[in-house]
């Protein structure tokens, strides 16, 4: 095999990986795919008409991000965080976030503030829908706005940390939320953006640390809930 082969068979593993992860790690932000549920390497690689091989790198990129356990003999699970991880990752969001909110206010601009008004318009209309479907595009709105403001800041080391501090958020609002509608309420993101656009960087800060701590109020630390189908998780 020649160099240039080599490279493109390898692109084209790293592609596939790639494609598999994202679809996995939507159902999993979604909460389509509950934790504890099992990603037999068989099954997944079915779905996808895969290799193991590629599942397997699909399953190691999750597991990087704490959203998949790989366990010796028994295969890989979607995440099941404990009490002490779901308390750890919104502390993490207590301290994280501020800053993110005073970073993204140095850069923010009217086009910005337009750009967040619309996310928060989509989310509206999200909200006042019914169905599965929508409340899945309401749940992943919701996080989208958390994840706009980390954008704003310009800093993509921040944004990719971001990423994974919402998605396991998501994770454990899946294991151990209350709320029919969204915990991450849409009148607090409102709150949020008026207070940037009037520059007000120390009101959208507190009001950044009051919507995370009614996010934790929402999680009934008692509760588990069962694993799902994979292909009714995934769409396939």
């Amino acid at each position: 095999m020649t160099s240039a082969n080599f490279t493109a068979a390898e692109n084209a593993i790293d592609s596939g990986a790639q494609q598999i992860r994202d679809a996995l790690r939507e159902a999993i932000v979604e909460r389509r795919l509950a934790p504890g549920t099992k990603l037999s390497e068989n099954d997944v690689g079915s779905l996808f008409n895969v290799s193991r091989t590629l599942v397997r790198a699909a399953l190691q990129a999750l597991a990087y991000e704490g959203l998949v356990n790989v366990e010796k003999n028994r295969g890989a699970f979607v995440a099941h965080p404990s009490v002490a991880e779901a308390q750890q990752i919104f502390a993490t969001r207590r301290l994280i976030e501020p800053s993110v909110i005073r970073d993204a206010a140095r850069h923010i601009q009217k086009a910005e503030i337009k750009d967040l008004r619309e996310l928060l318009a989509q989310e509206e209309r999200l909200t006042n829908q019914r169905g599965a479907t929508a409340r899945r595009a309401e749940i992943k709105a919701s996080g989208d706005f958390h994840l706009a403001i980390a954008a704003i800041t310009g800093n993509a080391i921040l944004k990719r940390f971001m990423d994974e501090l919402i998605a396991r958020s998501s994770l454990v609002i899946a294991l151990y939320g209350q709320s029919v509608i969204s915990s991450c309420g849409h009148n607090e993101h409102q709150e949020i953006v008026d207070a940037l656009e009037k520059n007000d960087v120390d009101g959208a800060c507190a009001l950044m640390l009051k919507h995370i701590d009614h996010i934790e109020a929402d999680l009934d630390l008692r509760t588990t809930k069962k694993g799902g189908d994979l292909r009714d998780a995934l769409q396939l």
